[in-house]
């Protein structure tokens, strides 16, 4: 059987991972990046398989896991590690983990959620998240220190209201989320607002990004990036 999880290295010390058997919709990427005090995992996918096993680590080094915000494809591993950090916003959520927050609901009924099962047995109907209660809350201006490189936390809403980025502003490197991505931004759930999102991309296209890496699709340059940006407030004016 295939491995669930495919990896790829975008740079030195940086790895994608995704899950290919899972439906567009819901396939998010993960990423693992070194550094030299501890190491950060941004977003954690569906929670299908185990995650932690999958990844680069070093013994003995220190993982923070980050949650972009607490929808489903991000946060399904989460409960894996022992530093989990996510938004502040939704940070009383996960706890519990609730439908309302995380739209498990709507992949239990998705027709065709996945191409292979991640299991003998799985059954995509009584798909659940563990709880994961967050050891950080992460909010505008916070510090994410790696030994080597700092990140700056973004409050990002538009997508969801907890929505945040990870900007190193001394390297260029940005980890998006789902504020930005290519191949069409979603801004109908539920929790969706419109409003604050053309905040949001206007904010993105001030930011000094080298390079972009989203919860979707592939990196974006800054020209890519600021494309999409574009594109979604020209739509929306």
């Amino acid at each position: 059987m295939p491995p669930w999880f495919v990896k790829r290295e975008l740079a030195a010390g940086l790895t994608v991972l995704t899950e290919p058997a899972v439906h567009g919709f819901f396939c998010a990427n993960l990423y693992f990046l070194q550094g030299r005090d501890r190491d950060l995992l941004v977003d954690t996918g569906m929670g299908l398989a185990p995650l932690a096993a999958q990844l680069p680590v070093t013994p003995g080094k220190p993982v923070v896991a980050v949650a972009t915000h607490i929808h489903l494809d991000h946060v399904g591993s989460l409960h894996e590690f022992a530093e989990r950090w996510g938004p502040a916003v939704s940070a009383d959520a996960f706890a519990t983990m609730p439908d309302e927050s995380t739209y498990a609901d709507m992949f239990r009924t998705f027709a065709g959620g996945v191409e292979r099962l991640p299991y003998e047995g799985w059954d995509q109907s009584s798909y659940s998240l563990r709880s994961a209660p967050l050891t950080r809350r992460l909010s505008e201006g916070d510090t994410i220190d790696l030994g080597d490189r700092r990140f700056k936390v973004l409050s990002l809403p538009g997508h969801s209201p907890d929505s945040i980025g990870l900007l190193d502003e001394t390297d260029g490197l940005f980890f998006s989320g789902d504020a930005i991505y290519p191949g069409g931004l979603i801004d109908d759930l539920p929790d969706s607002d419109p409003d604050a999102y053309r905040e949001t991309m206007r904010r993105i296209l001030d930011l000094p990004v080298r390079i972009a890496h989203g919860g979707h699709g592939e990196s974006m340059t800054p020209a890519e990036m600021a494309g999409i940006a574009r594109t979604y407030l020209d739509g929306d004016s």
